[in-house]
């Protein structure tokens, strides 16, 4: 057998029928005969890896480890749009334009918005080279092993009227049946389920095995086109052509005359946008000649010829069945609705957030009530009122309980908090498993492969206690328990031994003392350096440390006077965890935040925590865990907690977002 050329054959008739089934929707052949196919082209690859091509149909399907993403300059600052919620911003958005251009003719085009994850992909000689995330506009990661398994993305091209070299800007996004279905397998195995589309696309695209990130079957939809040497007049020209050429272009987008008719677009899609496979927050528009495009020029951080209309918060109304109190693994309690299920901003809603206990009384919930329930951005819905034309005047009103419903320990009100608590930490069997959950997670001790499942099963047949009993786990501890393998047995003590290397700033972290998170227990850890040393700090010596007031260290002070907690520490030393370390100061990028505190809440599409934590340092800034009068920024990302951003606006502090940030640097 001619092996080069029958690789060829397979590789010319895969994409044959990947272009049929991405582009044109017809399947020219069976699943189980393209897969067929597709491992015969693998098996030769590895077998003849000197006859495999950079852009084989089986990059689709992954299989590199990527150990760290490389940093990479965007050879065009992908920056962001100037946001827009009603018609007369619309209006005066337009009055700038048509001032500008003076008497030349202009028209638009309207694009949904997609919310999933903006993605750069660069092209030379028709081939696709390279695929970078947004990062902080100015500098993203190179995800191309991942970017190849989007299935819809054309890894080889051929026109000869485009340019050697181009890029094109999309949004990768995972479609809402894939979410669903990814959720309803893990709910089936006891897996915690992935949060909603956008995370999970994010989160799938900086995964190291892109293998892995193939399965999760991303996808795209192009919505613009760069480059140094342009062959398009017009915006509206790009899409029909890169359409044409095979690239995902979504067939939403519209050309309007006016202002008029991007009116009529908006308010087309108010609705409309919540059939479709992923979920959208807006609409982008834009100046369709490029010649304008150029004429009219940007601000400091975004484009004078676009501009970004965002949707209000969706809001449905239903029938409140119950509240539930969840016990939090600091002992707060936090009240839940249970509803009758209803519709919402393209998802099925059967719970909602109350919060706390004030936000009950404020609600004045009763049985029965029919409740508005609003979804604007938040991962888990709250209720924002109630229909009291609509109240049962004979149902009774909720009222909060007076005792633990795991424990039934009696509840305590912590003098200046919303939150009530449950004080028996020691032996409220909830809080106790929330430790241990809280103990080996990603931030954490990073204990892989011991999920939440196997430490409840643990819990209830007392073969632990605490996480220090985590250390004495053996084998014979998992024999007879269902489910258990040697191999899955081996790796789950494999992460343990594994975690004792992990620094002391994540094990204070991971310890769970109340009030002490991430970047509280680094600082605790710059200034005492050992365990040893914070235990015998004084409320004096705790209160002199940047950013630690009375409630923080009060609660320290409390945690080291429970002979439980010394117990615990005494153990955790005997089994060589990390208890001490020396942390090097950070070296500074710039000083464009220098004297600036910041607070940080919610979740963020360019970084994680952590990460925007170290950017506010490393520019000068510094971070702080609670919003005082002293404040100058709270970063709001998506999710953020309700009280701190009343406090914040009480207090008349300024509220950026991600984006406003970026643009501090």
């Amino acid at each position: 057998m001619d092996i080069r050329k029958r690789m060829d054959e397979l590789i010319n008739l895969i994409n044959k029928y990947n272009d049929a089934y991405y582009q044109k929707n017809e399947s020219l052949i069976s699943d189980l005969a393209f897969d067929q196919l597709l491992s015969e082209l693998q098996k030769l690859e590895q077998e003849n890896p000197l006859f495999a091509l950079n852009d084989s149909p089986t990059q689709r399907v992954g299989g590199t480890i990527t150990k760290q993403f490389k940093s990479v300059n965007h050879r065009f600052p992908m920056l962001s749009l100037g946001n827009t919620y009603n018609e007369t911003d619309l209006k005066d958005f337009d009055s700038r334009v048509k001032k500008a251009l003076g008497d030349e003719k202009y028209e638009y085009i309207c694009e949904l918005k997609f919310d999933g994850v903006a993605l750069s992909f660069w092209y030379e000689n028709g081939k696709l080279i390279k695929g970078i995330t947004r990062g902080d506009g100015i500098r993203g990661d190179d995800i191309t092993n991942n970017v190849k398994t989007i299935k819809s993305i054309p890894h080889t091209i051929v026109d000869e009227n485009l340019p050697v070299e181009f890029e094109l800007r999309g949004e990768g996004f995972m479609p809402n049946h894939i979410f669903e279905q990814i959720n309803l397998e893990r709910s089936l195995s006891g897996e915690a389920l992935l949060a909603n589309p956008r995370n999970s696309a994010s989160g799938t695209f900086k995964m190291q095995d892109s293998a892995i990130v193939a399965q999760r079957n991303l996808d795209c939809y192009i919505y613009a086109y760069l480059g140094y040497d342009n062959p398009f007049q017009t915006h509206e020209e790009s899409l029909i052509k890169l359409f044409n050429l095979g690239f995902p272009i979504s067939q939403t987008w519209e050309k309007c005359a006016d202002i008029e008719s991007v009116l009529a677009y908006v308010e087309k899609w108010r609705l409309k946008r919540n059939d479709l496979p992923l979920n959208t927050d807006g609409i982008v528009i834009k100046i369709n000649d490029y010649g304008q495009q150029e004429r009219l020029g940007f601000t400091a951080k975004s484009p004078r010829w676009a501009i970004s209309f965002k949707y209000p918060s969706e809001i449905a109304k239903t029938e409140i069945l119950s509240i539930s109190y969840q016990v939090g693994r600091t002992g707060n309690i936090t009240p839940v609705a249970n509803l009758n299920p209803v519709y919402l901003a393209g998802t099925m809603i059967k719970r909602a957030s109350i919060h706390n206990a004030n936000e009950m009384t404020r609600l004045d919930l009763h049985e029965g009530d029919m409740v508005f329930i609003e979804k604007g951005g938040e991962i888990i819905p709250k209720i924002t009122g109630v229909d009291m034309s609509m109240r049962n005047p004979q149902k009774p009103i909720f009222v909060f309980p007076t005792n633990c419903p795991d424990c039934n320990s009696e509840l305590e009100r912590v003098e200046g908090e919303a939150n009530h608590y449950c004080m028996n930490d020691s032996f409220c069997p909830t809080q106790i498993k929330g430790k241990i959950e809280h103990f080996i997670q990603r931030k954490a001790l990073n204990i892989e492969n011991l999920g939440v499942e196997t430490i409840d099963l643990l819990f209830e047949k007392s073969i632990i206690k605490d996480v220090g009993d985590l250390y004495k786990l053996s084998t014979l501890d998992f024999i007879g328990l269902d489910g258990f393998q040697s191999k899955s047995i081996q790796n789950i003590l494999s992460s343990i031994e594994k975690s004792k290397t992990v620094p002391f700033r994540k094990v204070l972290f991971g310890l769970g003392i109340r009030h002490v998170g991430a970047t509280i227990a680094e600082k605790l850890v710059i200034e005492f350096k050992s365990i040893n040393n914070l235990r015998e700090a004084s409320y004096e010596e705790l209160i002199a440390v940047p950013e630690i007031g009375d409630r923080i260290a009060l609660s320290i002070i409390s945690f080291f006077g429970k002979k439980d907690n010394i117990d615990l520490i005494t153990r955790l030393e005997q089994s060589k965890v990390q208890l001490s370390e020396e942390i090097l100061e950070l070296e500074q990028e710039s000083k464009s935040l220098e004297g600036k505190s910041f607070v940080i809440s919610g979740v963020f599409q360019n970084f994680d925590r952590d990460g925007l934590r170290d950017k506010i340092i490393l520019n000068g800034g510094k971070v702080v865990s609670s919003i005082s009068s002293k404040l100058d920024y709270l970063i709001a990302g998506d999710n953020m907690g309700p009280s701190k951003l009343e406090k914040a606006n009480q207090l008349l502090i300024k509220i950026i977002t991600e984006e406003e940030f970026l643009n501090l640097l």
